[in-house]
């Protein structure tokens, strides 16, 4: 029998390691970015053409390759970063693998034009599939020129399962963040079919922050600084006055690397929770400075899931240090109004103009000594008196549709009868209770509310009737990159909705026009949480755009928890929702109504 295990060839090995390394083209930039931040680079660049599709180039004025470090970066396990094991736990660079450029080699056609600083002539090389094409001296800047073209162009599975162009821009934007927000002193551009998104000059943390994300963010951040002999955090968190469901922007790093941490994560909710509504999520820059050989980075070809060998006493830390900064944003001074206490400030006074009078205060003045006594108790008969006498129980309340007898009350008693008598009642301001043929019936009343209105706006935007009503005093709402990519395509439905907008450039929008029915809600927050949802599910160029428009819509304009309803309101509700053909889940499949059967009641009384 012929043995049958056998190595694979170099370009197939390649293939199966890039599924890991090379994800989509976000991967790519990822992967590039961070080795020009690695070879020292003052600026760099990132040139896309269809979210990646057809080109992906990053150029650098980093130190450059000569022609035999341009060759060998394309092996596999080929790197610079580390010499032998124990560098692993002494990093100080964001790659060390040597896995990215041979990975991004077998499933693109790559060309690299690089030069060393200081050398008087470059190199260029073209691989396609893993596969040197050639290699050849190049007439080219300093630094390095990396251009992937074709991505998966040899893996047509892999390219079948990209995402819109939408999705795959805003990844790759999502992936640019990253490494410019830890890098603010390299300068960053970057391009999408030869429009510019972004352009980061050189600066500060807090600034490069403001640069990437809009001026209002310069009002939302607060400094979170601690520094012990375990770790030093550095960074900003949000004001409690700019938590929101949607749109946040949580961002960790450690040692100049990002990652993602949920334990962390917690840290940091736990000391917002007293100060923020449930659901309502924080932005965040936090940066963690560590000893490296007490984490472990090498667990995941992506390098975002990182262990600590200190996690518990980091998570104190950092939940302390969150909670000191948000004590300090909140400290608000006690008003005193002790007047004989105040200072005598002198006040400038030209000559010849008369000094304003001084205001004198009598601190034993009592405005209630001033008013005779009052005999309470003798109100207090009076008011019973014209009340007159209320019915012992229930059972005494006659029908509503007879009339109260002679000295029952007023019309405040009679409207409590009706409260009492009627067919819906509301539990905790949240449920609405009544009856059914078969037994009790609880409605969340937002839930349900959401119901209503989706079906509405649904229909509204079916037919194209859509009201919009006028903002007296238009907002101007700021975008950041990722979400300024989803607006060409909701464009249409948010105005086939009701919504005004009118672009002013800088990725800002004018709001004139909301739908109708949206009250007490801010239109930019508004309008951030819509392109979140969008940005959520993926839908902004596919036939559930409308959908998703609609719920946040209705989001916004459903009562809330804590409202007190009235019984016409709580009857106009269960009617509605009642005549609706999917009345038990909201559009996101939340349950709506819970019903408690005849059977069930005489269950639990043993009847």
């Amino acid at each position: 029998m012929s043995d049958v295990i056998h190595l694979l060839p170099d370009h197939i090995a390649n293939q199966i390691a890039a599924g890991e390394v090379i994800q989509s083209a976000a991967s790519v930039v990822k992967e590039l970015t961070e080795n020009a931040v690695d070879a020292d680079a003052h600026r760099i660049t990132v040139n896309i053409k269809d979210a990646g599709r057809t080109l992906i180039q990053v150029i650098d004025d980093g130190r450059g390759m000569s022609e035999t470090d341009a060759r060998m970066a394309f092996e596999r396990h080929a790197t610079s970063k580390i010499t032998d094991a124990k560098d692993l736990f002494r990093l100080h660079t964001m790659g060390f693998r040597g896995e990215a450029l041979a990975s991004i080699a077998a499933v693109a056609q790559v060309e690299l034009r690089t030069r060393l600083r200081g050398a008087e002539l470059g190199t260029k090389l073209s691989i396609s599939g893993s596969m040197l094409d050639f290699i050849e001296p190049d007439a080219c800047a300093e630094g390095s020129i990396f251009s992937i073209k074709n991505l998966f162009y040899n893996v047509p599975a892999r390219r079948r399962f990209l995402k819109s162009t939408e999705t795959e821009l805003r990844n790759i934007i999502r992936e640019f963040e990253r490494v410019a927000l830890v890098n603010p002193h390299i300068d960053f551009v970057m391009k999408h079919n030869d429009t510019e998104l972004l352009n980061l000059p050189a600066s500060g943390l807090r600034q490069r922050i403001i640069d990437m994300f809009g001026k209002k963010f310069n009002q939302k951040l607060l400094k979170l600084e601690v520094a012990n002999a375990i770790v030093a955090i550095e960074g900003y968190i949000g004001h409690t006055e700019t938590v929101r469901r949607r749109g946040y922007l949580n961002f960790f790093f450690v040692n100049g690397r990002y990652m993602r941490h949920p334990y962390f994560h917690k840290a940091v909710m736990q000391a917002y929770e007293p100060l923020v509504p449930a659901g309502e999520i924080p932005d965040y820059f936090i940066y963690l400075t560590l000893d490296p050989s007490t984490i472990d980075v090498n667990i995941h070809p992506a390098k975002t899931e990182i262990k600590f060998e200190n996690e518990r006493h980091i998570w104190q830390i950092l939940a302390s240090a969150a909670r000191e900064t948000l004590g300090r944003a909140n400290a608000v001074p006690s008003i005193d109004f002790d007047m004989e206490r105040t200072l005598d400030i002198p006040v400038y006074n030209p000559a010849g103009v008369a000094p304003p009078p001084r205001l004198h205060t009598d601190s034993q003045y009592d405005p209630f000594r001033a008013h005779p006594a009052h005999n309470w108790n003798t109100l207090q008969q009076g008011f019973e008196q014209e009340r007159g006498a209320a019915p012992a129980d229930l059972a005494d309340l006659p029908p509503e549709d007879e009339p109260l007898p002679d000295g029952g009350g007023d019309g405040h008693e009679r409207s409590l009868f009706r409260n009492v008598a009627a067919a819906c009642f509301q539990y905790k301001n949240r449920y609405i209770i009544t009856p059914l043929k078969s037994g009790l019936v609880l409605i969340d009343q937002r839930r349900a509310h959401i119901r209503i209105l989706y079906e509405q706006y649904m229909l509204s935007m079916r037919q194209q009737k859509s009201v919009s009503q006028k903002i007296l005093f238009p907002e101007i709402v700021e975008l950041t990159p990722s979400e300024a990519t989803v607006m060409p395509f909701i464009t249409d439905e948010l105005q086939q909705s009701g919504f005004e907008l009118n672009p002013m450039g800088n990725n800002c929008y004018s709001i004139n026009g909301l739908p109708a029915g949206i009250q007490d809600c801010n239109p930019a927050i508004l309008l951030k949480e819509i392109i979140g949802d969008v940005m959520e599910h993926g839908v902004a160029d596919d036939g559930r755009k409308a959908e998703v428009l609609a719920l946040s819509l209705a989001r916004a304009a459903a009562i809330r928890h804590d409202r007190t309803l009235t019984v016409e309101e709580m009857e106009s509700i269960v009617a509605a929702l009642f005549s609706l053909e999917a009345n038990n889940l909201t559009p996101d499949g939340k349950v709506i109504m819970s019903v408690l059967t005849d059977d069930e009641l005489a269950k639990r009384f043993k009847i």
